[in-house]
């Protein structure tokens, strides 16, 4: 267990303006540092990757928030039918107009939505809030993985108003496609037509070493720290977690920290998770970490804002500088979100 020591107590809301000043004041003498070190650690390619993705980081003087997942939906119609035996987060739908004011009440300024797996491989309510929204909502869709005449669909995947990228999930019965050839068409036209991908497995994030060792120009985004509840429950936290660590030498290669409520066995603050995403921090730097609550997954264990102020707050080892990057900017930079 972890002790509680290794937090901040929260600190008000008015504290804000001084912790960004001090941001920016920080932002780039921190940069030159960490180059300067992954030039001696990572090499050329890592440094080339991650100043790519600098180049794309909006330049403002606000923190941008950016919440890396979120699922959306309505009600199950004869139009938008759920997936009949797999049941919703919640026994409600999550729709836009109430994901809109638990954002604005919790700071969160921008969302990624994943379309949920009981709505099945369908994207158009993701895309719908993107269309209504374009500022606040950007979608990394779904598409059937067993069926490799989707790839045609990949190449012009992007003109669809507010869709950025991929995400390929491989659960229940899905999750051998991960390791027996069944997906192995997916990656080769993800990484063709310049998709990132967000990318989670029930069995861990072993079976991604293979992808990000073929497929070099693939960003491969590792959903929830690699971590399902099943992973938990089975006591294989620090197994995955290795696992995903050792992904970090493939630059291409980052992490959402993010659903951390639901995966956590403690309250507020999470303290049973504040090695593991001090680790993973550690390994990939400011600049391929990301924020992210899926906040319908275990909704009642934390409010919108408690999943913010976990981060912003009590996480000790994030610099000024490095929340400004881990809560949003590297998202947007990564998934090139202007």
């Amino acid at each position: 267990m972890v002790s509680t020591s290794n937090f901040h107590e929260p600190r008000s809301s008015d504290s804000n303006a001084d912790a960004t000043s001090t941001a920016l004041r920080e932002g780039t003498s921190n940069m030159t540092t960490r180059r300067a070190f992954l030039g001696g650690t990572l090499g050329a390619g890592a440094v080339l990757a991650l100043q790519g993705c600098t180049a794309m980081a909006p330049q403002t003087g606000k923190r941008v928030i950016v919440d890396s997942q979120i699922h959306l939906w309505g009600p199950s119609s004869p139009t938008q039918p759920w997936v009949p035996n797999v049941p919703p987060q919640m026994p409600e739908p999550f729709t836009i107009e109430r994901a809109l004011p638990l954002m604005d009440e919790a700071g969160v300024d921008r969302a990624i939505v994943v379309p949920p797996s009981w709505v099945g491989d369908r994207n158009d309510y993701a895309l719908e809030a993107a269309r209504r929204y374009p500022g606040r909502f950007a979608v990394m869709g779904r598409l059937p993985l067993n069926k490799p005449e989707a790839a045609a669909k990949l190449p012009k995947w992007k003109d669809q108003p507010g869709m950025l990228g991929v995400r390929a999930l491989f659960l229940g019965g899905s999750e051998r496609w991960l390791t027996d050839g069944t997906a192995d068409w997916f990656w080769p036209a993800a990484e063709k037509a310049g998709l990132p991908v967000m990318a989670l497995a029930g069995s861990g994030a072993e079976g991604f070493v293979r992808v990000a060792e073929r497929h070099p120009q693939l960003q491969l985004i590792i959903d929830h720290m690699g971590l399902t509840l099943a992973a938990v429950n089975a006591g294989r936290v620090p197994e995955v977690i290795g696992q995903v660590e050792r992904l970090a030498r493939y630059p291409h290669v980052s992490v959402k920290l993010s659903a951390v409520p639901n995966l956590s066995s403690q309250p507020y603050p999470f303290a049973d998770f504040y090695d593991h995403l001090q680790r993973l921090f550690n390994a990939y730097g400011p600049q391929r970490c990301y924020w992210g609550t899926d906040i319908t997954n275990g909704f009642a264990k934390a409010t919108y804002r408690q999943r913010v102020t976990h981060f912003t707050e009590t996480l000790k080892f994030l610099s000024e500088s490095d929340k400004d990057w881990v809560m949003g900017r590297a998202l947007l930079a990564r998934l090139k979100w202007a």
